[in-house]
């Protein structure tokens, strides 16, 4: 996904604020990059093993504003069409230091999709290599990266979820 660092260079020099660009993938689709990371419990999941859905990629850390303001916005989407198909893998790239504040800020949010670590920012840096935050990516049935968001304003999670339904309609 290295096309994303020179989009994000000219939109800063436009005087675009990157939070809020959203890049559209290039016109032949790339596939997302398998991954494996461990959830909160320790259980290793695999983007592989969501085959055949659609999945939301929101990479996030505790210390980060917009991902904190976008995160309830996210949990309803995970009620309305997780039961309809929708995958939601929240990924914290919180270092091993704030590793301790990544489980009280999931449980005060409330938040019910899963949450996996990157403390090493080994899986952020495939996707975004700015490691802007917070960043979304789309992967649609097929496994393709449909569209990434980087950054987060409010209205964003309304053009968001309209995105997740369409491709969850494919």
């Amino acid at each position: 996904m290295s096309y994303l660092r020179p989009l994000f260079v000219a939109a800063l020099a436009l005087g675009v604020s990157a939070a809020a660009l959203v890049v559209a993938p290039p016109a032949q689709a790339a596939s997302a990059t398998d991954f494996a990371l461990r959830d909160l419990n320790g259980t290793q999941h695999k983007l592989s093993q969501y085959a055949g859905k659609v999945v939301l990629l929101n990479f996030w850390a505790t210390w980060c504003g917009p991902c904190q303001v976008e995160m309830p916005h996210l949990e309803a989407m995970h009620k309305e069409l997780g039961p309809k198909g929708l995958v939601i893998l929240g990924i914290s790239t919180d270092d091993a230091k704030l590793d301790a504040t990544v489980k009280p800020l999931v449980k005060g949010k409330g938040l019910t999709y899963t949450i996996l670590r990157d403390p090493q920012t080994t899986v952020v840096s495939q996707f975004n290599p700015a490691k802007t935050l917070p960043f979304n990516v789309l992967v649609d049935k097929a496994g393709q990266v449909a569209k990434v968001h980087a950054g987060y304003n409010p209205g964003d999670e309304v053009a968001l979820k309209a995105e997740l339904v369409e491709l969850m309609a494919k």
